[in-house]
């Protein structure tokens, strides 16, 4: 058989599709690229990763196949012999592409696209995900409707599938506590980041670090249409700031299950977790792409909208909001004209392209294939612009933000890792610190002598100097002080703990010596993010002093 795709993200689609035909070996899989599409300059390499053997258009349209299986009724698939069956290549129908096909038909819906030029159907199956799309393909081509079928979703079955696996893409991502926001973006002019660019770097700026933490689903064409280094050379503020971006196959939909928030274009890949029933805020501004009455639409109308003119400041607190006014199934209810067949997708799927193959469709069970770990972002802060707060219950509150970045109010000192801050930040900052055993290969030095030395090789104002030892146990020497042992706690009885980063943590003892030398031999309490622990502080032993940095 043949798996015929016209781009990187119509290939994607197919290879969910895998599963179906796992384990038999009377069906060969073939794939080819079919031309005629901007963005098909990166299919042939997700072909190579994926380990597909290729054929080129030319072999392929010589041959004939038991079935051929495509994602997009757009280039010339009428050239190829055999059997076609047609997926969709997204979810719901959303868009209307100006110059493409019949204006104002949906993306995908288009007769222009599904018929061949005598009026003939281009496919011997047309495969839809809910009863609903079948409907309104009725509406533009009978003929089309009258070779249709409902399979649901294979992409939507790897998020059923993997939805339990939340907390472990979650530890991949080292996301903690935080809550994770992650922006969806389409391709073109109407998409957020066509409309709104600097966003991500503006929330990489304004949420709290040890709050938030960010990610950008970017849909494959605006990957190809920017290019690697555009792209990169776009994002490298927030990336710097810790943005993950992941990859366009199976990383984006694990990331995604691991979100708490999204914010979305009108694109459909947000449908997904949606329909896991993730919240959502808006961030289309209008246009002419999306369809009036199409599954985002709905959605989009019915989800709080994050102003483009919403003042800086402000972003944590609508974003909290959101959250808190979340109810059960506040999402997922507006998927369910989206998705049919949950859990099942496969299953009839098998059964269709069997049925046009001829054979008899295995008799081992059929699973989705769970979606893969996803990658920790490339990039963490290094120096920090750190707000200390004091609440009336002696708590102390620990923001921080990029120090590379505009904060978002006045900051109370500047944080820099000594070996990967940028200098003109270590030259600024009151607490350097280094992580013991952080640079494999370097010479090394007794904490005691290299917190000395650190601060002698900056002079003036209110320094402090740490070494962050473990998750639990740091060492602090203030400028006028001794080396002091921190140790780090949780905050009363907790059955679920997730481990807190100690770097703030030093910045709150830090602004407590300066502000009240006395508390030396004390405990805090310290606010970190939506955590609270329990700091205690004492003259460091001599075992301790000694520790190798």
């Amino acid at each position: 058989m043949l798996f015929a795709a016209r781009s990187q993200n119509a290939l994607h689609r197919l290879l969910d599709t895998l599963p179906v035909f796992a384990g038999d070996d009377r069906v060969r899989r073939y794939f080819t690229l079919v031309p005629g599409s901007d963005f098909s300059h990166h299919a042939l390499g997700a072909i190579d990763r994926a380990g597909g053997r290729t054929l080129p258009w030319a072999d392929a349209v010589s041959r004939t196949f038991a079935l051929i299986l495509a994602a997009s009724p757009k280039g010339d698939l009428r050239r190829l012999h055999g059997p076609r069956a047609l997926l969709p290549h997204g979810a719901g129908f959303n868009k209307s592409l100006s110059g493409e096909g019949t204006e104002d038909s949906a993306s995908g819906l288009d007769p222009a696209h599904l018929l061949q030029p005598d009026g003939t159907p281009l496919a011997t199956r047309y495969l839809f995900a809910h009863p609903s799309q079948i409907e309104r393909l009725a509406l533009a081509s009978p003929e089309a409707a009258a070779r249709a079928a409902v399979v649901g979703d294979p992409l939507l079955e790897r998020f059923l599938e993997s939805q339990d696996r939340r907390d472990r893409y979650r530890a991949a991502l080292r996301t903690g506590s935080r809550t994770l926001v992650v922006l969806f973006s389409t391709w073109g002019p109407e998409s957020l980041i066509g409309r709104r660019p600097g966003l991500p770097a503006e929330l990489a700026a304004v949420l709290p670090h040890d709050e938030y933490q960010l990610a950008l689903v970017l849909h494959p064409n605006e990957r190809v249409r920017r290019g690697a280094l555009d792209l990169d050379e776009y994002l490298d503020p927030a990336r710097q700031a810790g943005l993950l971006l992941p990859g366009v196959h199976e990383e984006w939909a694990s990331v995604a299950i691991a979100a708490d928030l999204l914010i979305t274009d009108h694109g459909s890949a947000a449908l997904y977790p949606a329909a896991l029933d993730r919240p959502l805020l808006g961030a289309y501004d209008g246009g002419d792409e999306l369809l009036p009455g199409s599954p985002m639409a709905d959605l989009l109308k019915r989800a709080p909208h994050l102003a483009p003119d919403l003042p800086r400041a402000d972003a944590a607190d609508v974003m909290a909001a959101i959250l808190r006014a979340h109810r059960p199934g506040g999402s997922s209810a507006f998927t369910d004209s989206v998705f049919a067949e949950r859990g099942h997708a496969l299953d009839r799927l098998r059964e269709t392209v069997y049925d046009l193959l001829g054979l008899p469709p295995p008799t081992h069970p059929v699973l989705p294939r769970l979606l893969p770990d996803p990658a920790p972002a490339q990039d963490t802060p290094a120096a920090f612009a750190v707000r200390v707060e004091h609440d009336e219950h002696g708590v102390i509150r620990v923001l921080r933000h990029p120090a590379h970045l505009v904060p978002p109010a006045p900051v109370h000192h500047l944080a820099a890792e000594v070996g990967a801050a940028h200098r003109r930040h270590l030259q600024s900052a009151a607490l350097l610190y280094r992580r013991a055993g952080g640079h494999p290969g370097a010479p090394t030095e007794p904490a005691e002598d290299w917190t000395r030395r650190i601060l002698a090789d900056h002079p003036g104002g209110r320094r402090s100097a740490a070494v962050v030892v473990s998750g639990t146990h740091c060492l602090l020497r203030p400028r006028s002080g001794p080396l002091l042992s921190v140790r780090i706690g949780p905050h009363g009885t907790h059955r679920r703990t997730v481990p807190v980063d100690p770097v703030p943590v030093l910045s709150a003892v830090h602004a407590v010596l300066f502000a009240r030398p006395d508390v030396e031999h004390t405990g805090l309490t310290c606010a970190i993010g939506p955590q609270t622990v329990e700091v205690r502080l004492a003259p460091a032993t001599a075992e301790e002093a000694a520790t190798p940095v």
